[in-house]
């Protein structure tokens, strides 16, 4: 997930009010104060007030990948399974349990959910899961193979579908179909829900109201953690009157979690408020302590959020970072509201986009990319961010913490710091002996916008002017980045998005598999469309192999050829610092999503 985890094609954002269905919401407009309760027992009440920078990437959660979004579509989308958050000080990790959410238990070969050939996953729906419908209906396994059959949508797909083509039977042959279907013909909601009726995926089978069935093409030991994303969840009929995440669809989401979206404006805000439909005793995962969810947009600069947060007149921040020159402060003073969780990810990091015909094709010329990966200051770019205490430099394609990681550096500098002479050598090799000028897209909030002037001096330095192009927050990984239609026209040469696992222990196919397979659709994570029949043949051995050991060399070999391409600079391993309002209670967080989880958090009474 990109620091991201990302996705989808253009998607046009319109500053409109809810529709009337929800303008007539019965849920309280003014949320009460907390209740009070014994220290350490959990609180009812209040509202939770998030404050940022940009939009959401997608409301729809087959689309999104941000892990802002995440944030919040754990309140209102539920899937068949969940991770857990972790409390401070603990191993994110390995701290990230996966429990069953919709899914009554966890498939094993002695409950008879998983077949003896690994093959084969039955799993039973628990009762009480409710839409957020008039009146309200049970989420049954129907509505988990309509989800499915979102996820290779032509118009806002998900950012990561080799999860499912290379594990579920007969979902690559559904989505081949279903991009071909729409390579001429418009998608409009009534097309796009006709194909999807007429047609099954043959792995994946509601075989009652409370009981589907998945089949594979091989064992997956990692099944199970891609039935937990988000691109797993159950979607309801209701659905299928919208152009998945279209502007309409925005006004309509329907939930099946603790709450439900009661208003949304496009880069303004987002309230949320309990979901009447929903019961604790059908949800082993979430609670509904406060009455309301409130993310206010706008706000760009990490030291109005990090004022706020300590004045007490937000609680936590919505997208930006703690500012990087107060993290000394924070860390001497001992602020118990301050933590830096340890990471495991590549953030940020430099992608080349393949497609762009600028300065003669410059990006897809070898030379060219080495010449760039020789040339940036991993030490400087660290410092953006707050120093060794947050960043440490990074030299391969899978950060540390994750399966197939071996330290090396197929492009050293002098303490990390850059080397222009040996970028102007390349850069002649390459035939720009008097350099050359890109494009670099750049989010225009928060660290971003430094990180850009970082790194462009320093291919100033060996000759390469790099052009800056800001791209609204919200807009930059959903519209921007997941769209191969804008690297194709050549809007773009270089840029840096972040990932962020999806997962961690066996989790291969989550570091490497999104960003590095062939995969030039709509809502790609594989923003410069790189193509490796080689890459690609050893992910899929990767992915077939059982024993772990085996599976992470070859995961290595994924890592060096992918540096040998020299398709993306790694930059930094970062760690994730956050700073809540002293009235946030029972702060755990989610590694995936580099956030505090919403649904098990309170607020003190006594710090209204």
């Amino acid at each position: 997930m990109a620091s991201m985890r990302h996705f989808s094609i253009a998607v046009a954002v319109f500053a409109t009010l809810f529709a009337t269905a929800c303008q007539t919401d019965t849920g309280a407009r003014n949320s009460a104060p907390p209740t009070s309760a014994a220290p350490g027992q959990p609180v009812s009440g209040g509202t939770l007030r998030l404050v940022g920078g940009g939009d959401v990437d997608h409301l729809d959660p087959t689309s999104s990948y941000y892990t802002v979004t995440n944030g919040i579509l754990r309140t209102y989308a539920r899937g068949l399974f969940g991770l857990n958050g972790v409390a401070k000080g603990s191993d994110t990790t390995k701290g990230f349990a996966l429990v069953p959410d919709v899914a009554s238990e966890l498939p094993t070969t002695g409950n008879g959910g998983l077949s003896a050939d690994g093959l084969t996953y039955t799993i039973k729906l628990r009762d009480g899961v409710q839409w957020d419908t008039q009146p309200p209906r049970e989420v049954t396994a129907g509505d988990f193979v309509r989800g499915f059959k979102r996820i290779c949508n032509p118009v806002a797909g998900s950012g990561a579908p080799g999860y499912y083509t290379s594990t579920i039977k007969g979902m690559k042959a559904y989505c081949d179909a279903y991009t071909k279907a729409f390579t001429k013909a418009k998608p409009t909601a009534a097309a796009l829900a006709g194909f999807q009726n007429s047609r099954e995926i043959a792995g994946v089978q509601a075989k009652d109201d409370k009981t589907l069935v998945f089949t594979l093409t091989q064992p997956a030991s990692d099944f199970l953690n891609i039935l937990a994303l988000n691109f797993s969840v159950a979607a309801p009929k209701e659905y299928d009157q919208y152009v998945p995440d279209d502007a309409t669809f925005r006004q309509h989401t329907i939930s099946d979690g603790p709450y439900r979206i009661t208003q949304y404006v496009a880069t303004k805000s987002i309230r949320l408020e309990r979901n009447p439909a929903w019961k604790q005793e059908s949800d082993p995962i979430r609670h509904q302590y406060v009455d309301a969810i409130e993310v206010k947009m706008g706000v760009n600069e990490p030291d109005a959020v990090q004022q706020q947060l300590e004045a007490g007149s937000a609680d936590l921040s919505w997208d930006l970072p703690v500012p990087t020159a107060q993290i000394p402060r924070l860390k001497s003073s001992g602020d118990p509201n301050f933590t830096i969780f340890p990471g495991a990810v590549s953030n940020p990091y430099i992608v080349f986009n393949l497609q762009s015909k600028n300065a003669g094709g410059a990006m897809g010329k070898l030379k060219v990319r080495q010449a760039i990966e020789y040339a940036v200051s991993k030490v400087a770019i660290a410092k953006v961010y707050g120093g060794s205490d947050v960043a440490t430099p990074l030299h391969t394609a899978i950060p540390p913490g994750n399966i197939g990681y071996q330290e090396y550096n197929p492009y050293p500098s002098p303490g990390d710091a850059g080397d222009p002479a040996r970028c102007k050598q390349l850069l002649t090799e390459a035939g720009y002996p008097n350099g050359l000028t890109l494009i670099g897209a750049f989010r225009n909030a928060g660290n971003h916008p430094a990180n850009f002037q970082s790194y462009s001096a320093d291919l100033q330095k060996c000759g390469i002017t790099v052009k800056g192009l800001p791209v609204r927050q919200g807009d930059y990984y959903g519209a921007f980045l997941q769209n191969p239609s804008i690297a194709k026209a050549s809007k773009w040469d270089i840029s840096a998005p972040g990932w962020v696992p999806d997962w961690y222990g066996n989790n291969g196919r989550a570091v490497v598999q999104p960003l590095f397979e062939t995969n030039c659709n709509p809502g790609t994570s594989n923003y410069g469309c790189y193509s490796n029949p080689k890459v690609d043949s050893l992910i899929k051995q990767a992915l077939a192999e059982q024993d772990q050991t085996k599976a992470a060399a070859l995961w290595h070999q994924v890592d060096t050829a992918v540096m040998g391409d020299a398709v993306i600079v790694p930059l930094n391993n970062q760690n994730t610092p956050i700073y809540k309002s002293k009235r946030v209670q029972n702060a755990l967080y989610l590694p995936a999503f580099q956030l505090y989880d919403f649904t098990n958090l309170w607020l003190d009474p006594n710090n209204p």
